[in-house]
């Protein structure tokens, strides 16, 4: 089992910039502009009030010295991974912010393989088996990461397959930190079951969340983490915090309030949600007709704006054609927002990529407002077209017409 993802070099095109601004959080954002004051280390007590909010609508009922709020998921993750200390177990794929916190502290990372049936957490034997020789390298693991609505999958695992992985860290004397940032992204919320980990084994799981991928606008970077209750929960928030504010980036003052009215959920933020939910549903069906009839394998998309296709079956014409890894893939699947599976802890040599479906939506928020509105988003111009193309260029490289 590979003990630490590579680091990736060079960088691919910048990630699409998400859906249009919703008008109403302009607004807020508008309004608070004037404060010139950052928002406390952590968040204050009003915005923290509001994320026990939020967090409450989806689990157990939390409150707000239980929540901490920072600039984005990634930077929390960082300030955990520093309390926690030790090596970190990742799932293979996973999420490509999960593993640069942890060397940027020095700490090993481990990957073990997620199941054929879904990503988002790893087999539960893979697991023990990655631990037990994390130990064997010298390393003690502190802390599993893993994903309820899985980036870069598209994928929801089944809630045995988390308790069974859940049950096994903590025998091991391991943190989760359970991953809840695209659980309202469900495409079809009635026929796909999320369950927290914080629902199995409360006393053990940190769930996280990066509020960009549903409640705000992609280029504003807010993340809420909501710890166990009693002491070890609150020592692990304490030192969290103490990390968090040695690192000196605290969120902009108007950026908090903005949040703050966001994380209530008034109407305007679950329509654009729910929208949101739906148009992402469809464009990932499309995305993964697209690619199964052309002769890939890939679990069928549940959730969030990703998929992960497997063209292994397809390696012999596509080796003609001159790819032959990840990062070839990648670069021929550029205009699709691509991202080759060595980005995501996975072998540099497999066939394996991840396409977005915000990349089918046309290049700016104007051409992406009708395609939201539509009544079928696979009729509007921006993504018919991208559809046919990403068909075209799938045939030319796997039969060289």
């Amino acid at each position: 089992m590979q003990r630490t993802a590579p680091d990736p070099r060079p960088e691919p095109a910048p990630e699409p910039s998400g859906l249009p601004v919703l008008p109403e959080l302009a607004d807020r954002l508008t309004a608070a502009a004037g404060r010139a004051g950052p928002e406390p280390s952590g968040g204050s007590p009003e915005l923290r009030t509001a994320a026990a909010g939020y967090a409450g609508r989806r689990g157990p009922a939390a409150g707000p010295d239980r929540l901490l709020v920072g600039p984005g998921a990634p930077a929390l993750l960082l300030a955990l991974y520093a309390a926690v200390g030790g090596a970190v177990v990742l799932p293979r794929p996973c999420a490509a912010w999960y593993a640069p916190p942890a060397r940027l502290l020095g700490r090993a990372v481990h990957l073990a393989p997620v199941p054929a049936e879904s990503g988002g957490a790893p087999d539960p034997f893979a697991f023990l088996e990655t631990v037990r020789r994390a130990r064997m390298e010298g390393d003690g693991p502190g802390v599993l990461v893993l994903s309820v609505a899985d980036d870069p999958t598209g994928t929801c695992p089944p809630p045995e397959q988390l308790h069974e992985v859940c049950e096994a860290a903590a025998g091991e004397g391991m943190w989760v930190v359970s991953d809840e940032t695209r659980r309202d992204l469900l495409h079809d919320p009635h026929d796909t079951v999320v369950l927290s980990p914080a629902e199995m084994l409360p006393a053990d799981v940190v769930v996280l969340s990066d509020l960009r991928a549903t409640l705000l606008p992609a280029s504003w970077p807010v993340g809420i983490a909501r710890f166990p209750e009693g002491e070890r929960g609150a020592a692990l928030r304490a030192a969290a915090l103490g990390a968090l504010t040695a690192a000196a980036t605290p969120l902009p003052g108007p950026l908090a309030d903005a949040t703050g009215y966001a994380l209530g959920e008034p109407a305007p933020v679950r329509a654009r949600t729910a929208a949101a939910a739906r148009l992402h549903g469809t464009l990932a069906a499309a995305l993964y007709r697209t690619l199964t009839a052309a002769g890939a394998l890939c679990r069928p998309p549940r959730s969030g704006s990703h998929l992960y296709a497997d063209l292994e079956p397809l390696r012999h014409p596509l080796a003609a054609a001159g790819v032959t890894g990840a990062a070839a893939l990648e670069r021929e699947l550029a205009p699709w927002a691509a991202r080759g599976g060595h980005r995501f802890g996975d072998d540099p040599g497999a066939l394996r990529v991840r396409l977005s479906t915000e990349a089918l939506l046309g290049p700016d928020p104007d051409a992406r407002r009708p395609v939201l509105a539509a009544p079928d988003p696979l009729r509007t111009a921006p993504v018919a077209t991208a559809l046919a193309r990403l068909d075209h260029t799938l045939t030319v490289l796997t039969t060289g017409g």
